[in-house]
């Protein structure tokens, strides 16, 4: 029997991603292009998924930058 593929897509460069692990072996990827939403976004599914989220950042082509929730809130909370 074939493995399932479990990613059906590739990530772009500038986005912001998250992903919310909703049980055994399902995880959802969500992405927002900007960062005050992609913040927002994340600080709601907080709330509701509290163990459950991981927060991976902006994604440069080869890794994620800006990959510090923590550190991401702080700098908003400052402007």
């Amino acid at each position: 029997m074939a493995r399932r593929k479990t990613k059906s897509f590739d990530f772009a460069k500038g986005i912001y991603y998250f992903s919310i692990n909703k049980g055994f072996n399902s995880s959802i990827t969500i992405k927002r292009e900007d960062k005050q939403k992609a913040l927002l976004a994340f600080s709601n599914y907080l709330v509701t998924q509290r163990g459950n989220c991981e927060w991976l950042g902006k994604w440069d082509g080869k890794k994620f930058i800006e990959d510090d929730y923590e550190k991401l809130t702080e700098n908003q909370g400052a402007a």
